[in-house]
């Protein structure tokens, strides 16, 4: 097993001492295994990731939306369907011009209603302040009146509405004068700081009914033992991704729950093509060889998740039938061969003779990434190969503004509308949110922008299956492992839905009794 176990146990030995420690408290003493409710209606929320703001427009985090602060005009369901939402019903006739029915009733928090002028604002802002968010709407003009807003797009783009499910697009108020945002959802926006907690009230005036909790805390800590230690202590009531080696204990407390699904999410490894040794296809395949994906999710990853073979779940109909990738060194020097490098006595030098010397970014709010980082340096070192691990605090800031780096591991959420067009889009085309290793590749561009355009649900797959064949071909990225989405939580809380979208977590149903 990989070096991090004497880790593991160590930390496995502090959680059943908190654990011993919590269970023997006169607060926590149980006459069933129901634990003890809040007496007031609140929940705590500990997350993963630290938001250094909550403006929907430009937060990588999403977390005015998984706050329940923000909404958009379109949500995704957890079957992976389009459904309504400030939006009741839309229509276009040619993919290129579209109609939206603004629900009516609606109110910003700060009262002025929701009309589609303030919907228009609102976009109008998003593509102002994110270039990805102009780049992934493609939007020519838009044109309200009363409830009806009209948006027309660039060119024909059958999936323009599936682009409004995204976070970034959520309506708010753009004329409050408030320092929070103004959105329409259950829960207003009470006070933030930056990268520690959000405070949020219910929404006595909710367009959509009862809002259960009268008060709630969205909290943020990167890292995953100190988010499991708090949940222990009781700090919190619902922690996202506590450390994988605490589940079995977790399990065996009656008084929480805990829950572990595939999620849409898949962990990679970038490739920088402006590197001149990555650019070259043979070397990134050479690369993917070094990669142990059974011991990352039997290892590292605890058996909470499944090695992947590309970017989608194999259930998806655009992901190919994949020939098995295996850890491999013997093939990974025949790799670097085969590209035109010397190896000698197992090490692998360049054409000149020189020894290869990478950094590689990784990020600690996925504790398992740093690890894998770990397991791919010590597997390059077998070839001489040397890597600089280099840990940043914002990977999507870092990865987008630099260009210092050779290799990434980075996670991200693949498939949220259950369609491959959101990640080709955005990682594969020049204007790409997440293109970070600087792709251009034309025939894959070409099949996107064709893929863009086209209605039929078969044809869409079918060109969406091209493109994800020609990622293996080309070995743009290396895909690790798909991690499962786990969530700890007390069992007092009801209607928690642990989504594979990772959307939605503060919602109007939550309740605690």
């Amino acid at each position: 097993m990989f070096k991090n176990q004497y880790f593991k146990l160590f930390i496995l030995s502090v959680l059943a001492g908190m654990m011993a420690a919590c269970s023997s408290a006169p607060s926590a003493s149980l006459s069933s295994s129901v634990a003890n409710a809040p007496v007031d209606k609140s929940v705590t929320l500990l997350f993963n990731v630290q938001s250094p703001s909550v403006d929907p427009h430009t937060d990588v985090n999403y977390t005015a939306v998984r706050a329940g602060v923000s909404e958009t005009l379109v949500k995704v369901s957890k079957d992976l369907k389009l459904e309504a939402w400030l939006a009741e019903k839309w229509d276009s006739k040619d993919g290129q011009h579209w109609t939206f029915n603004i629900r009516s009733g609606v109110t910003f928090h700060s009262g002025k209603a929701v009309d589609a002028a303030a919907v228009k604002d609102s976009l109008e802002r998003a593509q102002k302040l994110n270039p990805s968010v102009k780049n992934a709407l493609h939007i020519r003009d838009i044109q309200a009146d009363g409830q009806i807003l009209n948006i027309t797009t660039n060119k024909p783009f059958p999936e323009f509405v599936s682009e409004l499910v995204h976070p970034n697009t959520a309506v708010i108020d753009t004329t409050s004068t408030g320092d929070l945002p103004s959105g329409t959802g259950p829960f207003k926006a009470a006070s933030f700081r930056a990268g520690s907690e959000l405070n949020l009230d219910r929404n006595e005036q909710y367009w959509n009914g009862e809002v259960k909790l009268k008060h709630a805390k969205f909290m943020f800590n990167e890292d995953a033992n100190a988010r499991q230690l708090a949940f222990q202590a009781k700090d919190a009531d619902i922690v996202y991704r506590p450390p994988i080696e605490s589940l079995d204990l977790l399990k065996a407390d009656p008084t929480v729950k805990v829950d572990s699904l595939p999620s849409l999410r898949t962990h990679q490894l970038i490739y920088n093509m402006n590197n001149n040794d990555l650019k070259k296809t043979a070397v990134r395949k050479a690369f993917d060889s070094l990669i142990n994906r059974d011991e990352i999710a039997s290892g590292i990853m605890s058996s909470q998740g499944t090695p992947a073979q590309g970017p989608f779940l194999s259930d998806f109909p655009f992901s190919p039938k994949y020939t098995k990738k295996k850890f491999d060194l013997t093939a990974a020097r025949e790799g670097f061969k085969q590209a035109g490098y010397k190896v000698q006595d197992g090490k692998v030098t360049t054409p000149e003779g020189k020894s290869l010397h990478l950094t590689l970014l990784t990020y600690q709010s996925r504790a398992e990434l740093p690890l894998i980082s770990q397991l791919i340096q010590a597997n390059a070192k077998e070839l001489g190969i040397t890597i600089d691990i280099r840990q940043v605090d914002n990977i999507d800031e870092y990865l987008a503004a630099n260009q210092d780096w050779d290799l990434a591991t980075y996670s991200s959420i693949t498939a949220p509308r259950g369609d491959a067009s959101y990640f080709l889009n955005a990682t594969y085309m020049p204007e790409g949110a997440l293109n970070y290793g600087r792709v251009h590749l034309p025939e894959m561009e070409a099949l996107i922008t064709k893929l863009n355009m086209t209605v039929n649900e078969e044809q869409r797959n079918k060109l969406a299956l091209e493109a994800v064949i020609l990622i293996d071909q080309e070995n743009l990225q290396s895909f690790l492992v798909h991690p499962n989405n786990v969530v700890a939580y007390r069992n007092y809380v009801h209607n928690w839905v642990t989504s594979q979208s990772e959307y939605y977590l503060l919602t109007q149903d939550l309740d605690v009794n």
